[in-house]
């Protein structure tokens, strides 16, 4: 038998357990309860930056006075926000450097700006749907920590702009946005809370915030007289949700409200009936027409009745392989995954 000068049998030693560690690590794929498969009946244009992680987080903005009409806006995290129609063509792009997680409310865009990687700050743009465009109205500052995860609350026309600010070591900061025609944007800070650890997306569903903490689940915030109740109440358990815990979206099918979240770990989507957080199924989107969705980050989804191609609603997801091409977004009938589902 050969033997090991002593500092041949360390390099070997150490190389052994730099390969066992890189296994660990890696370890064998997560595959959760087995999903439904649907696929998609349209795709946007690819975003900007290619070869890199960059489409992150879809928004959608239903025209007002033709609510037949819609856009998608979304980000390329890397350099600013797309416009696209339901064709998925991309129709205007405006530079905004690192802006992470979008959503919209009335004609007012909001983005997680991740420019300043030490003290948060939300990007702010107008919206005019008509030519359409982006135009930005500034940057609020939001404290300190990377901003990471966005929203916003759904309100009346004329009321103040409720945002929800996720800074990527958990910290959820809720406040208001003070909009003053000439003058800089502003965030006042309603309420605030510490999610464990790094958390992103987020939607609202009235007053009560889900938060998706990566490693661990959804957690269900809601607001009250002595502070803010908060409540893991859709665990990572690698059926349901297998990590990360990414993009949350909500709607509303026949009378009832749903909120979806991206299992991203293993590709696929998970469905919940609200207020309860009832467990009610999981699907995939599957190559057909046009790819498969995988590693999915944001989502959004919204009812209404868009034309032939969406009759039903729209559920957007966040491509993370959209190869040979950069990354991009894939949409799909809300009503074809509602029927996948069995959701009466």
């Amino acid at each position: 038998m050969m033997s090991l000068r002593p500092r041949q049998l360390a390099a070997s030693i150490g190389f052994a357990a730099l390969l066992a560690g890189c296994a660990a690590q890696q370890g064998p794929a997560i595959h959760g309860l087995p999903p439904v498969a649907v696929t998609a009946d349209g795709e946007t244009a690819p975003v900007g930056t290619a070869k890199a992680d960059a489409a992150d987080d879809p928004a959608i903005w239903v025209d007002p006075a033709d609510p037949g009409r819609a856009l998608i806006i979304a980000t390329d995290k890397k350099a600013g926000l797309h416009l696209y129609d339901l064709a998925g063509r991309d129709l205007a792009f405006l530079e905004g450097g690192r802006v992470n997680n979008v959503d919209v409310a009335g004609n007012i865009v909001v983005a997680s700006d991740r420019n300043d990687g030490v003290n948060a700050h939300l990007a702010v743009f107008a919206l005019d749907g008509a030519k359409p465009a982006l135009t930005s109205l500034g940057r609020a500052s939001a404290g300190p920590g990377e901003a990471y995860g966005l929203c916003l609350k759904r309100s009346a026309p004329g009321e103040p702009v409720t945002a929800a600010l996720i800074i990527k070591d958990g910290t959820v900061r809720v406040g208001t946005l003070k909009l003053a025609e000439g003058a800089k944007p502003a965030f006042a800070v309603q309420w605030e809370h510490k999610i464990p650890t790094q958390s992103e997306g987020c939607v609202f569903d009235g007053d009560t915030l889900y938060v998706g903490e990566e490693d661990a689940g959804i957690w269900r915030l809601t607001p009250n007289a002595s502070g803010v109740d908060a409540k893991l109440v859709a665990p990572v358990d690698n059926q349901r949700l297998v990590a990360d815990v990414e993009g949350l979206a909500t709607i509303d099918h026949k009378g009832q409200r749903y909120l979806i979240a991206s299992s991203q770990g293993d590709s696929a989507y998970a469905v919940f009936r609200l207020p309860d957080m009832d467990y009610v199924g999981r699907f995939a989107i599957s190559a057909g027409r046009y790819g498969a969705t995988s590693e999915t980050d944001g989502i959004e989804a919204v009812a209404g009745n868009f034309g032939a191609a969406y009759p039903g609603g729209l559920f957007l997801a966040q491509d993370g392989d959209n190869a040979p091409a950069a990354q991009n977004f894939k949409l799909v009938r809300w009503d074809r995954i509602a029927a996948a589902l069995g959701l009466q």
